[in-house]
Formats: structure tokens, C-alpha cells, sequence
């Protein structure tokens, strides 16, 4: 069991750290019963991969192991289950969810930790739309209110800042970002649109007890199915805080081999490692690619100290 939580005081009376051990351990047993009353099930997959990810923004942690003597190996800690429960997808597991540590290098900060608890599930047969009602019935499961609203990304930006940020080219942006006093230096218009978000829109959905962001901008796809100029992913913010990040996931391997690609590209232009595709997961997502079905990654801790009543 994580205690970072519990722990997060030095000035903690050692009844108050048990106390807070308890809610933890009660918080951590009120999730797995609402998987296991419907059915999903629970798995273990391998935190030490062959492979790093390919996200241009988050990096994996190396570490030397020996696979034999004097036949040391590179291996790199998880940054999220992702791949290897998509693994288990592809051979039929059926729904399924993850509790567990993932590793991040360069996210040390108020809000972040090169090490945190992850919740991760996949549900098979379900939209984006599907999945949000299923994060909202476990919110509310944890005790959370039932008062959700759900904005679009691009509602949010017009009704926050009357930008029309679907349909607002990349110099417009700059010159939009400028005129807030905000830097404009960007490669890509998706850093750009989540600048502008983090300074225009964030500060509002902070006034917002419980809020889900959906249909991102296509270049923020990241793994997540492309409808047209959106992208079928949603984030949850509880009092401003980020919390979840979902998608409908992507399926064919044609489309995983060219968002990988296009992150390794991103990573070369910041002059950032760039670690080799996993061939193996794109050579098991040949027969049919993934089935049709929408994941999601929700940040223990934080929803753990998240308070929406």
C-alpha cells in the first residue's frame, strides 16, 4: 500500500498517521469492490519493460538489471500500464483494471512525483461517452457528489475566453498568447492550445466542484480515436485539480506505428532520447488490431486527497 499520502506531514501525531493509513486502506478497498461488482478483473502486468515510452513529454527511468553474471541489461521502470494491459486486451482478458506504482523521470514539483499510484481500466464494447458515466459512478461510489458537468474543450474555450480554439490557426494563437503576456515559442500548436488552456480555462474549472473537459483538439490525440477535428478523449478535474485522463482507444496498428512515430520525431526535435519503437506490441496488434474499447488513468493520489462535497 502507497503512503505517501498518509505520510505527507512531518508534523502528524502518530494516531493521525494511523488514521490516515485506515482511510487510504478503506479508499483502496472501496475501489476494487466497485470493479469486482461488475465483474472486471483485476491484474498484475510487469513494471520493468524493454522498452521506454515514446511520449515526447513524459520519460521513463532506466535501470540496469542482470539477466545473467556479468550480463547486464538496460530496462526502463513503467510510466503507466498502458501497453502491457492492452497486451493482455489482445488475448482476450476481457475488462480489466490495474492498481499500481509507475515511475517518471524529470516530474519532481508541488503537484507531481518521479513515483505515484495509478489506476487503470479498460472496459471493451464502450465509447468515450460510456466511460465518462462509468468514472462519475466510481466518483460517486467513493463518495464524491453526483453534481458533474461536462464541457467540451472547445465550449470551454469560447465560453471562458471567446476563443474558437478548434478552428484558430497557429499564428493567431501565437498572437492570441502574446497578448496575455504569455510566451509564444512553441514547435506545435498542441503546446500552444495547452497553454492557453492552462492560463484561460483552468483558473474557471477550478470553480467547478467536479468537471469533465472532452472531445480534445486532434493534435492532442495522444492515443486516443481522431472524429474529425477532435479527438475522443476526455480529462476530470476536481477543483481544478487534474485527475483522469481517458481515451477511445486507438485500434489498428497502423495508427499506433504513426503516433509513436510522431512522438519520436517531437523527442528528436527537443533533442530528447529516442528510445526504439515496441515492434513487439505492434506485431501483436496485426490479427485485427485492439478491440473497440475506451481506457482511462486516474491519479490515486490525487483523487485519493481530492474533496468535491
Amino acid at each position: 500500500m502507497s503512503t505517501q499520502v498518509a505520510l505527507n506531514s512531518i508534523h502528524l501525531t502518530m494516531s493521525e498517521i494511523k488514521t490516515n493509513l485506515v482511510k487510504y486502506q478503506n479508499f483502496i478497498r472501496l475501489i476494487r469492490e466497485f470493479f469486482y461488482s461488475r465483474k472486471i478483473v483485476e491484474v498484475k502486468t510487469p513494471s520493468l519493460l524493454s522498452t521506454p515510452t515514446s511520449d515526447v513529454y513524459i520519460d521513463s527511468i532506466g535501470v540496469e538489471v542482470n539477466d545473467g553474471i556479468q550480463k547486464a541489461n538496460k530496462r526502463y521502470l513503467h510510466t503507466s500500464p498502458e501497453i502491457e494491459m492492452k497486451r493482455l486486451l489482445l488475448k482476450g482478458s476481457g475488462d480489466i483494471f490495474q492498481i499500481s506504482q509507475v515511475y517518471r523521470d524529470n516530474e519532481q514539483g508541488s503537484l507531481n512525483s518521479n513515483e505515484f499510484s495509478m489506476l487503470e481500466f479498460y472496459r471493451l464494447g464502450f465509447g468515450m461517452h460510456q466511460l465518462i458515466d462509468e468514472v462519475i459512478e466510481l466518483l460517486i461510489a467513493l463518495g464524491h457528489s453526483t453534481d458533474v458537468e461536462k464541457v467540451s474543450y472547445s465550449d470551454a474555450f469560447i465560453q471562458n475566453s471567446g476563443i474558437d480554439i478548434l478552428n484558430t490557426d497557429f499564428d493567431d494563437l501565437k498572437s492570441i498568447a502574446k497578448s496575455h503576456g504569455l510566451n509564444s515559442d512553441f514547435h506545435w500548436i498542441e503546446d500552444l492550445q495547452t497553454l492557453l488552456f492552462v492560463h484561460l480555462i483552468e483558473p474557471k474549472i477550478a470553480q467547478i466542484p467536479i468537471c469533465i473537459i472532452y472531445d480534445y483538439p486532434k493534435d492532442q490525440a495522444a492515443l486516443a480515436q481522431i472524429n474529425g477535428s477532435v479527438a475522443q478523449r476526455f480529462e476530470l478535474y476536481i477543483n481544478g485539480l487534474e485527475i483522469a485522463n481517458g481515451y477511445q482507444e486507438l485500434q489498428s496498428r497502423e495508427d499506433y506505428r504513426f503516433r509513436f512515430n510522431n512522438e519520436l520525431i517531437k523527442r528528436k526535435k527537443l533533442s530528447k532520447t529516442t528510445p526504439l519503437i515496441d515492434k513487439q506490441f505492434l506485431n501483436e496488434l496485426k490479427d485485427g488490431g485492439l478491440p473497440y474499447c475506451s481506457g482511462v488513468a486516474i491519479g490515486i493520489e490525487r483523487l485519493f486527497s481530492a474533496k468535491s462535497l
